[in-house]
């Protein structure tokens, strides 16, 4: 090596070290941008507000988007009743998808399980029933001996499956919820909250579609006994195709009901109305208010850049920022066009990147409020420039 070619490599390694000190510096001063308030109901953004509803506690919320669109009391903690059997059939499709269980197979049904009180199905003891013909029972006719059944085939004993509820619920993050039994009966410690059911019944309807049929069965007949379901939503209004009903004379009337109009999906919870009819009546209203004051859009692809951001020192000078996942927002009627994405990453944003890396967040905003945060990700690989390319982007970066 020359004393030449030395004495360039040691001019540009000391510039290199200026550069790259200068960088760390810039980017330590630098500041975040400002972030608008954020909206928890996208219904207080609506000039047409929710209807008076005679309940306890209520809560509507978009299954396309995933937004809560109103609420009251959505919080507090409440008796399930049997909305308690939601948790009991997601526990049932688990096992029917994990092969632990099949539609076909029969269920020894317990003394413990033909005796326990309230609703039935009306099994028989020491009998054998399909997994099919109790999952009716459960869904359609609310029956706790079903469940209590079922209950005893997926964990050995109620006690046990009960343990594996409250997993469950931890797992999906529902704080408020602890259950004491398996379909729903009063206890003092037998708590959730409208937040967490209508997680729950989300949950649910997103994750074992195929077996969502039984939630929009109108009857089921066992034993030479016919019963109806519950949900008398299911007789006034087509588009609605679940979910279900509970009661008890202390938690009221229940009932979670949700509907597909036009390829979206509504989902409410109300609990504590003072009858039948006045839950169906209720929650349809709910229903109803929640379909024609609302749009649901799909604002971007999971491949559709939300961002195109600048990178410094990589093979390609720009790089796509965007979500993973479709992007769905919620917004009052006709104000679509006017959400806003406004994007916080990294910066400066260097090479090398590997398509499919969180570098970032978007948060998208009606009106100066923040309808919900989506995280940014790398939209495609961005090599590494080579070293020159990069000591020259160091450089650059001493002037932004």
């Amino acid at each position: 090596m020359t004393s030449r070619t030395r004495k360039f490599i040691s001019s540009f390694a000391a510039a290199l070290a200026l550069a790259s000190a200068s960088f760390l510096s810039h980017a330590q001063d630098a500041a975040p941008a400002p972030v608008a308030p954020a909206v928890s109901l996208v219904g207080s953004l609506s000039s047409v507000p929710a209807p008076v509803l005679g309940a306890r506690a209520w809560m509507s919320m978009d299954l396309n988007s995933g937004q809560v669109i109103a609420a009251e009391n959505l919080d507090e903690r409440i008796e399930p009743a049997s909305l308690t059997k939601i948790m009991a059939a997601y526990l049932v499709f688990d096992a029917l998808e994990s092969g632990r269980l099949t539609l076909e197979q029969t269920v020894h049904v317990s003394e413990n399980a033909w005796r326990t009180e309230g609703s039935r199905m009306f099994i028989k003891p020491n009998s054998q029933v399909s997994v099919h013909d109790l999952l009716q029972g459960v869904i359609v006719q609310s029956g706790n001996d079903a469940t209590v059944a079922l209950a005893e085939a997926i964990a050995g004993s109620e006690s046990a499956f009960v343990a594996l509820m409250n997993e469950e619920a931890a797992r999906q993050g529902l704080n408020d919820t602890h259950f004491t039994n398996s379909p729903g009966l009063p206890n003092e410690a037998h708590l959730t909250s409208v937040r967490d059911m209508g997680m729950l019944a989300a949950n649910l309807i997103n994750r074992f579609p195929q077996y969502l049929h039984y939630y929009s069965q109108k009857e089921y007949t066992y034993n030479d006994i016919k019963q109806n379901n519950r949900n008398r939503l299911l007789w006034a209004d087509a588009t609605v195709d679940g979910l279900k009903t509970g009661h008890t004379k202390s938690a009221g009337y229940n009932l979670i009901a949700t509907a597909q109009r036009d390829g979206r999906r509504v989902l409410t919870v109300l609990v504590g109305a003072s009858s039948d009819s006045a839950r169906a009546e209720n929650s349809l209203k709910l229903l109803n208010w929640s379909f024609q004051n609302f749009d649901t859009v799909k604002l971007y692809d999971n491949e559709r850049a939300m961002v195109t951001a600048r990178v410094w020192e990589g093979a390609a000078e720009t790089v796509g920022l965007g979500s993973n996942v479709p992007v769905w927002v919620t917004v009052p009627r006709g104000k679509a066009d006017q959400v806003r994405p406004v994007a916080q990453y990294e910066q400066p944003l260097l090479a090398p990147l590997t398509k499919g890396a969180q570098v970032g967040e978007v948060s998208l905003s009606l009106d100066g409020h923040v309808l919900r945060t989506e995280s940014l990700h790398v939209l495609d690989d961005v090599a590494q420039a080579g070293f020159f390319g990069r000591v020259y982007d160091k450089i650059r970066l001493l002037f932004e």
